[in-house]
């Protein structure tokens, strides 16, 4: 670099003006065209006037063209080759930002490449890959490409597991990474795994972060945190003598209580329970009122609490196994038609006032003119294909609370579980 050169653009007055011709190199950008500086100081302008050979105007600011610049280095023989070179001669290596970006940018797909591939049979994620794109949830969390990579390689993997039929996080962690604690809270695999338990439960992909959401996000994917976490609520149903949940179940059908049975509690009941006809519903409200209504005289009913937990499965797996029929009423939104759907695949039932003429009656009623607009991705109904049909035009939720008098109506016909339905 010759001493001309660093007389003219190396001090510390000129230092601006070799910055700003940087950073356009760095984006691609010719070193063309005007550069000011606001509140120049009288040293910055004297040495502007001295690259230039002249007078650098007046007024607080100041203002350069790079094309002459670029002349007079050439002319002078201080930078034959012009501005742009003699940026690279007093800072060094002009660093090509479009190239690094490129490159940053196709280093983060290829992190996502083995996520992608997985997702591409998940339809249903598709809203959760775009939520994790809008968020920046993996870069947040994995810093860059190559620990992302690893993170979401790890995500490839779980997804096709869920949801589980029943399983501890523990051991599921374990099966998969060979690491129980893989899945802990805190770490941010754990994160970005209960964000797509929370997308495949129909839950905002954001919790609340308690360690009650948390349960039940995990819970509705048959992942359960502890066999004391995660239990069902129900009424009605016949025991025995022989196990302690059965005795359980023989003194608050007597009492005419709901019981809570605890998924510890059920993985160590192995006979089948026989219940004949039973009713499902999805909001303990239905539950509540029937207790006091008819309490012991109450027909079995089991209530999912929205989402089924491991502890849900387990009960209706084993009442399944003793040969009981199923009768399915939830909420009119399509988060109740989801939940719907699940235990259809998993036990089967009929439809109890859950159809088409169902919900046209409860939105005609008085007492759902207060209902909420329906929102939420569309689900079918293949029970009855005309319910989502009318749900789609009708765009109107219709709560489970709003039709309970029906319910109600429906469980008190009811006479010694003959399996007829109202």
């Amino acid at each position: 670099m010759s001493e001309r050169l660093e007389r003219l653009l190396g001090g510390p007055e000129t230092s601006w003006l070799v910055e700003r011709v940087r950073r356009r190199l760095e984006r691609g950008r010719s070193p063309s065209g005007p550069v000011t500086l606001s509140a120049a100081t009288a040293e910055q302008r004297r040495a502007i006037e001295r690259l230039l050979g002249r007078r650098a105007g007046i007024g607080s600011s100041l203002s350069v063209s790079l094309d002459e610049v670029d002349r007079v280095l050439r002319s002078s023989g201080a930078c034959p080759e012009g501005l742009a070179a003699a940026v690279v001669l007093l800072r060094g290596p002009v660093r090509n930002l479009e190239q690094e970006n490129a490159l940053r940018d196709e280093a983060w797909r290829e992190a996502f490449a083995e996520l992608d591939a997985v997702l591409a049979h998940r339809p249903e994620l598709s809203g959760w890959r775009s939520w994790l794109e809008v968020t920046g949830l993996v870069r947040r969390s994995a810093g860059d490409p190559d620990e992302a990579r690893i993170l979401l390689d790890k995500m490839a993997v779980l997804l096709p597991q869920l949801p589980h039929p029943s399983i501890p996080i523990g051991r599921l962690a374990a099966e998969i990474y060979r690491d129980a604690h893989a899945l802990d809270e805190g770490k941010p695999l754990a994160a970005l795994a209960l964000s797509a338990a929370r997308s495949l439960s129909g839950l905002p992909y954001a919790g609340d972060g308690t360690a009650d959401a948390r349960r039940k996000a995990w819970a509705a994917v048959g992942v359960h945190l502890d066999d004391l976490s995660s239990y069902v609520l129900c009424l009605g149903l016949p025991g025995d003598d022989d196990t302690p949940t059965g005795r359980m179940l023989v003194a608050a059908q007597a009492a005419g209580e709901p019981c809570l049975l605890t998924l510890r509690q059920l993985h160590r009941h192995e006979s089948p329970i026989r219940a004949g006809l039973v009713r499902i519903c999805e909001n303990p409200v239905v539950v509540a009122a029937a207790a006091d209504e008819f309490g012991p005289r109450c027909p079995p009913v089991v209530c999912t609490r929205g989402r089924p937990s491991a502890a849900v499965w387990r009960l209706l797996d084993l009442l399944a196994a003793g040969g009981s029929e199923f009768a399915y009423h939830g909420d009119f939104d399509w988060g109740g038609i989801g939940i719907a759907n699940a235990v259809r695949e998993r036990v089967g039932w009929r439809p109890w006032r859950y159809d088409a003429l169902a919900y046209e009656a409860a939105i005609s009623s008085a007492r759902a003119l207060s209902a909420t607009p329906l929102s939420g991705r569309p689900h079918a109904t293949p029970w009855d294909s005309e319910l989502s049909a009318a749900m789609a035009r009708r765009a109107v939720r219709v709560e489970e609370e709003m039709v309970l008098g029906e319910l109600l109506t429906d469980l008190a016909a009811e006479s010694g579980n003959d399996g007829t339905l109202p």
